[in-house]
């Protein structure tokens, strides 16, 4: 394997991006709602993102690790049916802020149908779209969560403190300011 693989399949029109589509930045994370590195990267995320502000565009892929969080999947498709909805960022936050949870109660809480999200969750509606994520994952060297692309090129190093931060270009005095 390359040290730095790269993207299968660049940001498109199915992925759900945060930021400009013109932004000179492009992150994507594979990441796992059950993972608890998962939720940690997104914060560096998050942070790196509010730093650069237009500079960077970011999205979202799902690598559930069923393996070893078994709600894993569930969570993916709970994202895909919020998403369906235009909440899809809603409850990715809500997901990635707790643990465990119950994607009906989040639904509730974000003001969802409900009953058409449950039975999507049911009826496993989202469940190829997630499969499909996994596939470009897995073709793009992806064999944990979270794993970080920047601009199609597979983020090698941490994603803590100001790594990714400075990974991304961000100035050191920025880098410097970034507490967490």
């Amino acid at each position: 394997m390359p040290r730095h693989p790269r993207l299968a399949v660049s940001v498109g029109p199915d992925d759900h991006v945060l930021g400009r589509a013109d932004a000179p930045l492009t992150v994507v994370m594979y990441g796992d709602y059950a993972c608890p590195y998962t939720r940690r990267a997104s914060v560096y995320v998050d942070l790196a993102r509010r730093k650069l502000g237009q500079r960077v565009r970011y999205a979202f892929r799902h690598f559930p690790r069923a393996d070893l969080h078994p709600q894993a999947l569930l969570l993916a498709e709970a994202a895909h049916a919020a998403g369906a909805q235009g909440k899809f960022w809603e409850m990715h936050r809500a997901l990635l802020a707790e643990d465990p949870v119950d994607p009906v109660t989040l639904a509730e809480e974000l003001g969802l149908d409900v009953e058409r999200f449950s039975s999507e969750l049911q009826a496993r509606t989202h469940r190829r779209r997630v499969a499909q994520e996994m596939d470009v994952g897995l073709r793009s060297g992806v064999s944990a969560t979270p794993t970080i692309f920047i601009n199609d090129r597979r983020h090698v190093g941490s994603w803590e403190n100001a790594s990714l931060l400075r990974a991304l270009g961000g100035a050191p005095a920025m880098s410097r300011s970034a507490h967490l």
